[in-house]
C-alpha cells in the first residue's frame, strides 16, 4: 500500500509539472507571436532610418554612464561596415520616440533594416561581435 501511494503521489506531482511546462511554452509562444507582429506595425517615421540598408540606433541620456562605451562599440562597427548608418537619439531630447519603441532601460541599441522593421534589440553595453553578426545577413 505505501509503495502505491508513493507511486501515486510522484504521478501526479509529474503530470502536473507538465502541465506547468506546456502552458509556459504555449504562453511564451504567444507571446514571440504577438510581439512579432507588433514589431511590424512599429512607427519608425522621424528616426532618421535609411531606406537604403540597416541602420544601428541607439537610446542614450547626458547622465547615462554606459552610453559612451555604446557609442565607441558602435562606432567601430559603422566604421567596418561603412553602409551601415548609424542614429542615436537622446531619450531625455526625444522621449516620444523612446516610447513609440518601448525602450525602457538605457542604453538599448535597435538594428533596423532597410524596411524600417526592427531585426535585432539589446540594452546594456553590446559586444561589436553581436552587432556584426547581427548586420551582415542584412548586407548581403
Amino acid at each position: 500500500m505505501n509503495t502505491s501511494l508513493t507511486l501515486v503521489i510522484v504521478i501526479v506531482i509529474a503530470v502536473l509539472g507538465l502541465g506547468y511546462l506546456v502552458g509556459k511554452l504555449i504562453t511564451l509562444r504567444a507571446g514571440m507571436l504577438r510581439a512579432a507582429a507588433e514589431a511590424a506595425d512599429i512607427d519608425t517615421s522621424g528616426l532618421g532610418l535609411s531606406d537604403t540598408g540597416p541602420t544601428l540606433l541607439h537610446f542614450s541620456a547626458a547622465w547615462c554612464g554606459p552610453c559612451s562605451a555604446v557609442r565607441r562599440v558602435v562606432d567601430r562597427v559603422c566604421e567596418e561596415l561603412p553602409t551601415v548608418a548609424h542614429v542615436e537619439i537622446d531619450m531625455d531630447d526625444n522621449p516620444e520616440a523612446a516610447r513609440r519603441l518601448s525602450v525602457l532601460s538605457l542604453p538599448t541599441t535597435i538594428i533596423f533594416d532597410a524596411d524600417g522593421r526592427p531585426r535585432y534589440r539589446t540594452t546594456g553595453v553590446p559586444k561589436a561581435a553581436d552587432l556584426r553578426s547581427a548586420l551582415e545577413p542584412l548586407l548581403a
